[in-house]
Formats: C-alpha cells, structure tokens, sequence
C-alpha cells in the first residue's frame, strides 16, 4: 500500500511547484532579481486577503539559495503580517524558475514569466493559473505597463477579472 501512495505525494509536490500548461518562465540573472519587489496586483488567496502595502524582499545567501522575506499591513487588525522563507532554483540558474518553502516539506512554485529587461517590474505564476502577481521594484507602476501585463496574463489563462489591485498606500487602521 505504501508504493502505492508514494506516487502520489510525489505528484501532488510536484504539481506544487510546477507550471500551468503553456506558460514559461523567462530567463534571467539571479542577482538582479534580489531586492525588493512591491505587489500591484495579484489574484486573491487566503494567505495575502485583506493586506495593504505587500513588499517581498529576496536576498542571495552564500549556499545559492534564495531568503524570502514576505510583509503586508492588515488594516482590520492594525498591524503587519511577516513571514520568512527560502527559495530554491528548479532547474539551469538563469531560468526564472524556483520553489519556495515558508514550512518544512511544504514548496510552491514561484516563476516569473515576465520581466523588464531593467528588472523594474515582473509577472510571476505560481504552480496553477490560481495564482498570479504583477510585481514593481516602486510602490506603484505605470498603468501602461500594468495594462500590457493583464493582457499578456489574460491571453496566458489566467482568470485577470478577479485580479486584486494593492493599495500600497494605506498604512491606518
């Protein structure tokens, strides 16, 4: 019976930090990806519902993994949600590819699968079409470029009417 299950949880990690269908990650230099990476839209998830002001911030460590960093206001309860993780690239160390672990034994992928030659914004998938960000090193982005983003998503499949815009602004209760 335990060779039976054993397929599945591999399957069930794998689907995890895996990518929809016909969507691919971009290439890209690790070290310019760190830093900090604002949230200006996203599609909802129970992890980041109701939080102003999302920052994530990343930082090369010397092992080649990845610190993760993730901060968010909850004006209901006035006062900032903080959670620590790392990251791991899934493959070749120039494609925007990784899994990120906020728990033991627990991953999700993280890819970006757009990306400003300058590294001033990015479009990151998680490991379904449940999950999407539009990403600023700046609180806010130009709306052009927003617009162009939610396009592209919306021709990838994901579900861009039901994206939540940041505030990244209110910091009150």
């Amino acid at each position: 019976m335990r060779f039976f299950l054993l397929p599945i949880l591999l399957l069930a990690v794998a689907a995890c930090t895996g990518l929809p269908q016909g969507v691919s990650p971009v290439r890209f230099e690790p070290a310019r990806y760190m830093g900090d990476w604002y949230s200006i839209a996203r599609l909802d998830h129970s992890f980041e519902r109701g939080l102003t002001n999302v920052r994530a911030t990343y930082a090369l460590k010397a092992d080649g993994t990845v610190s993760v960093h993730n901060r968010g206001f909850d004006p209901k309860r006035c006062s900032w949600k903080e959670i620590e993780g790392t990251a791991r690239l899934q493959g070749p160390d120039d494609v925007a590819s990784l899994s990120v672990s906020f728990f033991p034994l627990l991953s999700g992928g993280y890819h970006v699968i757009a990306l400003d030659t300058n590294y001033q914004w990015a479009m990151v998938s998680g490991p379904t079409r449940g999950y999407l960000w539009i990403l600023s090193r700046r609180p806010t982005l130009d709306p052009k470029v927003t617009a162009r983003l939610i396009d592209k998503a919306t021709q990838l499949g994901f579900a861009t009417q039901e994206l939540v815009m940041v505030d990244q602004n209110k910091q009150t209760c």
